[in-house]
């Protein structure tokens, strides 16, 4: 039996009939409850799908009331400092409080994450480089509770909105620079390579080569970590090759600063032998020594977009654009400079 979009929505009782479990099995799916097996929520998820049955969305919280669940796959960086800094802007904005959790470097968060966000919950769930199952989303979405992700890891469920920047552009921006100097031979040290930003980097940084002309050497791009011991490792690595890069496109300024730690103990010097540009322009680049050449990653501002969206969704209002990628671009200081004379 499936519902014709013209046809009377199926009761609870019926649907629960049709499947041979109890009402309140099907209640409790559709209030977002743990206490039911994977097999019969994924069945009468599925029913209530096929029906087309039409949830009730809960009222919106009065303004000043409610949290906003702010999820990261891993804290402890800067950059992360930055999110913080956009989410907490936009939702004071609406008198709105945070609450933080992090999942340890995974980027799918655990049933029991799960369980405790049901538990109190919140008005809305922004996901930072992470993703939901299907069943948590739709358990999530049971309740009413929207979800946005910041910077995804992957694509998504197309209901689901994302806020990010143009990782390819950037990507090209900063390989152009280094060609632009004089640089043919280029390495890149990308982060995670089931991320999707760090596939566009990667792809923007194969465009800017191919359009100079440039052979694309594979060996000459690493993957790891966002984090500083990932530039580190792989700095030490590429750069004690006998035909080391001279410049390198790092996925992250933490990166770079490893690249600048792993360049200062092989006896290199920044830029003279070595050119590197970083990705993020966190405050801390225009400190280092030499200041660092990178691309600004709108951070603070893709948060708070973020959150205003995920606001919106919460007040039952329709977002009009489900995929934002804000702009980058290149900042040009002290780290960068024309390739050494052979």
């Amino acid at each position: 039996m499936t519902s014709s979009p013209t046809s009377p929505r199926p009761t609870i009782a019926e649907i629960a009939r049709e499947l041979g479990v109890s009402v309140p099995t099907v209640s409790k799916v559709l209030n977002g409850r743990t206490d039911i097996s994977p097999a019969t929520r994924s069945r009468v998820e599925e029913a209530l799908e096929r029906h087309r049955y039409r949830r009730r969305r809960a009222a919106a919280p009065p303004a000043g009331t409610g949290l906003v669940d702010l999820v990261f796959h891993r804290l402890g960086s800067t950059w992360s400092m930055e999110i913080i800094r956009g989410v907490e802007r936009a939702a004071a904005a609406r008198r709105t409080s945070v609450i933080l959790s992090e999942l340890s470097g995974e980027h799918r968060p655990p049933h029991t994450w799960l369980e405790t966000t049901l538990a109190r919950p919140p008005v809305g769930v922004l996901l930072v480089a992470s993703h939901l199952t299907l069943a948590q989303h739709r358990q999530l979405t049971s309740r009413s509770i929207p979800c946005v992700v910041i910077d995804t890891d992957g694509e998504p469920p197309a209901d689901v909105p994302t806020v990010g920047s143009d990782n390819w552009n950037g990507g090209l921006a900063a390989t152009r620079h280094l060609l632009e100097l004089g640089h043919r031979r280029i390495a890149a040290i990308s982060g995670p390579a089931d991320m999707l930003c760090s596939r566009a980097r990667v792809d923007g940084y194969r465009s800017a080569l191919d359009e100079a002309g440039v052979t694309f050497d594979p060996d000459l791009v690493r993957s790891g970590n966002f984090y500083v011991e990932a530039g580190y490792a792989e700095g030490i690595d590429l750069l004690s090759r006998p035909d080391r890069p001279t410049g390198i496109f790092a996925g992250s300024d933490m990166q770079a600063l490893g690249l600048l730690r792993a360049a200062r103990e092989l006896g290199l010097r920044v830029p003279d032998d070595l050119s590197i540009v970083g990705y993020d322009d966190l405050p801390i680049a225009r400190w280092t020594g030499p200041s660092l050449t990178t691309v600004r990653q709108p951070l603070t501002e893709m948060a708070a977009t973020a959150t205003r969206m995920l606001l919106e969704l919460a007040d039952g209002e329709d977002v009009p654009v489900q995929r934002v990628n804000l702009a980058t671009e290149l900042v040009v200081r002290e780290s960068s400079a024309p390739p050494p004379l052979p």
